[in-house]
């Protein structure tokens, strides 16, 4: 495997400053200690015919003690720093002009804890670039284990053909974050100019297998072996507003996604009854159009049969996260709901491989063990192999309440007998089961308000009454302010249910949804 990135330490330097110190040794000292940088360069060509060097690389890297660079910015405001690369620059020039080919000569000086006093470290080589002033980022890369946290690797820019990036800055042009395959292994980026796509090489070939994702946009690396660990890889266009279709070696141009405005609204105000309940019975309910409410029908007693008959199941199929900022007089600053490993909701915690939070100024935010960044949405994510999450925007009419749908892989589910009108809602036992967040885990109160279960947010104790049958869920709707949205099988807006009694039922055909509260429920025949 080529060499595709020079990394020396320098001898004990005393002026870390001084540019003939660090360029080339005095007289026959050249024998007796390290070789400098000059040296190197001369070593190391970027071509050569035969043992004749006939062109070197002209981009150095020089880090310094971060002390030393400190100090420096401190007393002159940088002044060393510049003149040493400007001074470097001109040694190079002045010593190899026959050899650059007509490559500018640039020198960029950093600053690292992990130097001693009196050491420099340089890096030169095919996988080394410095952009030139005003060059424009053409690609941005990132890095994650969990498809949530994404770290920053690097930028890419229009004339930077060759990067490596890898364990650390000594094996590769730039360390990747919680890379977990070895500083023997690295994967190349090769960039051929702006109209073909950038490719993605192993280097040694067999270090770790690399796959494009065309689903989520991003590469999966992969160590081998049955508890393989992997690492997931985008690479991301700047000023592009559509991605890139791969093309046969991976490639990829992502764009990034830009979160869109959020309409405001006014907070929500506790909901009043005409009986006054108890405080831990009362609901935040976002003000609605009054419609007159249901008489609820009492249930019926289902006759045993032992003819065949439909299985009716009711699905929770997503969570409908709210729009926490109609609900600040409540004191809810956050609500959060994690995903265990069988990516069933549950209470945010150790046990959660991720977690998703809303606060109440409607940003959303993905929690792992990598940390917590903000999110955007649609976004999906995969923190378990062969698992998808996926965070849908959501139309018009519900974003007034909601700001996305978290669906879920497998969400829980319960028979629905036919011939049976049951109640919905946060205080009834019909399919409680599926009222995932009715604890108070789920939401952070303010200094000075009482916990309360998160189905107070938009959820009343008798929502809407329901019985299945062969066309589809019978909705009959029992609280005038309670609102109801049907959605199709893609979780599309279908209608917002503004009038449905048990005599003239609203019907949500099989393989359609209902939203209540946090809830969409799909009911399946």
């Amino acid at each position: 495997m080529p060499v595709y990135v020079q990394h020396e330490v320098l001898g004990k330097v005393q002026d870390v400053f001084n540019a003939d110190a660090l360029w080339q040794a005095p007289g026959l000292a050249l024998f007796s200690r390290r070789p400098l940088l000059r040296d190197l360069l001369e070593r190391s060509p970027r071509e050569q015919r035969g043992r004749a060097a006939t062109r070197c690389f002209s981009h150095v890297t020089l880090v310094l003690p971060q002390d030393e660079v400190d100090d420096d910015r401190h007393l002159t405001r940088g002044a060393r720093v510049r003149d040493l690369a400007q001074s470097l620059a001109a040694l190079h020039q002045k010593d190899f002009g026959d050899l650059l080919g007509g490559d500018e000569v640039r020198y960029h000086v950093l600053g690292s804890d992990d130097l001693d006093p009196g050491e420099v470290q340089v890096k030169f080589g095919h996988a080394v670039y410095l952009p030139a002033p005003g060059e424009q980022v053409q690609y941005t890369v990132t890095a994650s284990r969990d498809s949530a946290i994404w770290q920053p690797v690097c930028a890419i820019y229009p004339n930077q053909r060759l990067t490596l990036v890898g364990l650390d800055g000594a094996n590769a042009t730039f360390a990747v974050p919680g890379w977990p395959f070895g500083s023997e292994g690295g994967l190349l980026l090769v960039n051929d100019g702006p109209g073909v796509p950038l490719e993605l090489q192993v280097r040694p070939k067999d270090s770790f297998e690399c796959r494009f994702d065309a689903a989520n946009g991003y590469y999966v690396l992969r160590g081998k072996g049955a508890s393989a660990q992997r690492l997931l890889l985008k690479i991301s266009r700047t000023g592009a507003s559509t991605s890139a279709r791969p093309q046969p070696a991976p490639s990829s141009s992502a764009a990034p996604v830009i979160p869109s405005a959020q309409p405001q609204r006014s907070p929500a105000v506790w909901k009043s009854r005409t009986a006054t309940p108890p405080a831990a019975d009362m609901t935040a309910m976002p003000l609605a159009a009054s419609s007159p409410a249901a008489r609820p029908a009492p249930a019926t007693e289902l006759d045993a049969t032992y003819a065949p008959v439909a299985r009716h199941r009711i699905t929770l199929a997503a969570l409908a996260l709210p729009r926490l900022s109609r609900y600040r007089e409540t004191g809810a600053q956050e609500l959060e709901v994690g995903l265990n490993a069988q990516l069933l909701p549950s209470a945010p915690g150790k046990d959660s491989v991720i977690r998703f939070a809303v606060d109440d100024a409607d940003e959303l935010h993905a929690i792992t063990p990598a940390g917590r960044q903000r999110i955007a949405v649609p976004s999906q994510f995969a923190p378990l192999d062969n698992a998808s999450i996926r965070l849908l925007a959501v139309q018009q009419q519900l974003a007034e309440r909601y700001s996305a749908l978290l669906v879920l892989p497998e969400g829980p589910s319960q028979p629905a007998a036919s011939g049976t009108r049951l109640t919905f809602g946060r205080g009834m036992p019909s399919l409680g089961a599926l009222r995932v967040l009715d604890t108070p885990q789920f939401v952070r109160q303010g200094d000075g308000a009482p916990a309360a279960s998160a189905d107070r947010l938009g959820l009343s104790r008798n929502a809407f009454s329901w019985e299945a049958s062969g066309d589809g869920l019978r909705i009959a709707r029992l609280s005038p302010t309670q609102a109801l949205y049907h959605l199709d099988e893609q979780l599309a807006l279908v209608a917002q249910i503004e009038s449905a009694t048990q005599d003239q039922p609203y019907v949500i055909p099989p393989g359609h949804h209902l939203v209540a509260g946090h809830y969409v429920l799909r009911f399946d025949a």
